[in-house]
């Protein structure tokens, strides 16, 4: 039998995705979801001029390794330079990257405790050592963040604004006023998946050449392109140079760059879906407290529900939604574990959930 020679990290670690996708539980079931408010895509879509300029592309090239022209796009958006912008595979994949530039086995990288797992399993992937925080009023605290990194010298410190998966924001200009206690030599990763459906002002108001800071953003969310997997970062560009170091050269297709491109430049259409996201989180927050429970401020494009409870009845609760064929998901770390998560949804997508809540509520005092 052959023996695989994988190195010992390798060894180490388990064979599992920090998630476990809608369509794995569909196959368990058997039967497809009929509302599927788990995973924070846009079911909204994304834009009409999008979806032409990805049905137009000519799929026998491969798309360009600079990402040339979303890059000199997002340039122009942004106010700043082609040199400050890397386009990857995703926020999920330019994490990955990152990582790999800073984390040596036992390097210390800090984050806080139940916020998105996709960090933690790049950081574990490369033997990195995390160090975690607790949320502190349902939100990620900076100060705590950073007065951590400081005690582990770490070399990178993850805080995402708008975060996942509370929904709860701060202030650009508070976030850079708590950089000043930013330990020297550590890396801020601040993931800004969510700022386009958040309010005015979250946005961090540093320049992109600043070097404490790496801005992470994606077409994933406001602008409906999740299948694509297109998420750019802002920063220093000597940082952003680094990355050509390790990153997958032909890893974006050449339809993604088209459509993220002809996405970026449809304003109107970014606008509207900014517009039924909000009434979506509105028609959230009001099923939930029409059956006594919590519904937590949000600036993403989902809400989470506080089930007023421990886990096991957040859990139950969970369950109940997703044996009525209702995906959603609930936070990992205790004490947000007493909450679901549900993301926006059209009208239908909420009117199901309407129908199912009661029942699974039912099941969950049943214990």
């Amino acid at each position: 039998m052959t023996n695989h020679r994988l190195t010992p990290l390798a060894h180490s670690l388990p064979a599992s995705v920090p998630f476990v996708g809608p369509e794995t539980q569909e196959r368990a079931q058997k039967r497809p979801f009929t509302a599927r408010l788990g995973a924070n895509e846009n079911v909204f879509g994304p834009s009409p001029r999008a979806l032409s300029a990805m049905a137009e592309t000519g799929h026998w090239m491969y798309g360009d390794p600079e990402s040339h022209d979303l890059r000199a796009a997002l340039a122009r958006h942004h106010g700043t330079t082609m040199e400050n912008i890397v386009v990857g595979e995703g926020i999920d994949g330019l994490l990955s990257y990152l990582v790999r530039l800073f984390v040596a086995p036992g390097d210390a990288v800090v984050t806080s405790d139940g916020a998105y797992p996709t960090f933690n399993y790049h950081v574990a992937g490369f033997g990195g050592a995390l160090h975690k925080v607790p949320y502190v009023a349902d939100g990620e605290d900076p100060e705590s963040l950073f007065a951590r990194a400081a005690e582990v010298d770490a070399k990178l410190v993850y805080m995402a604004n708008p975060d996942n998966p509370m929904g709860s924001w701060h202030r650009g200009a508070d976030i850079a006023a708590a950089m000043s206690n930013l330990p020297e030599g550590t890396l801020l990763v601040l993931d800004e998946a969510y700022v386009e459906t958040a309010p005015e002002g979250t946005a961090l108001p540093l320049p992109f050449d600043d070097p404490r800071v790496i801005r992470m953003r994606t077409f994933s969310k406001a602008y409906g392109l999740a299948g694509a997997r297109v998420g750019y970062a802002l920063g220093a560009p000597e940082l952003i140079t680094a990355f050509h170091k390790v990153r997958n050269h032909f890893g974006m297709n050449r339809a993604a760059q088209a459509g993220a491109l002809a996405a970026l430049e449809d304003p109107d259409w970014l606008a509207h879906v900014q517009a039924e996201i909000a009434a979506a989180r509105d028609r959230i927050a009001q099923i939930a407290g029409q059956h006594g429970l919590a519904p937590l401020p949000s600036a993403a494009n989902f809400v989470t529900i506080d089930c007023g409870r421990d886990h096991a009845f957040a859990k139950a609760v969970l369950d109940g939604l997703v044996a009525r064929g209702i995906f959603v998901r609930m936070p990992f770390a205790a004490p947000q574990n007493r909450c679901i998560r549900v993301s926006c949804g059209t009208p239908a997508d909420l009117d199901a959930f309407a129908a199912a809540l009661p029942g699974a509520l039912a099941d969950a005092e049943k214990g």
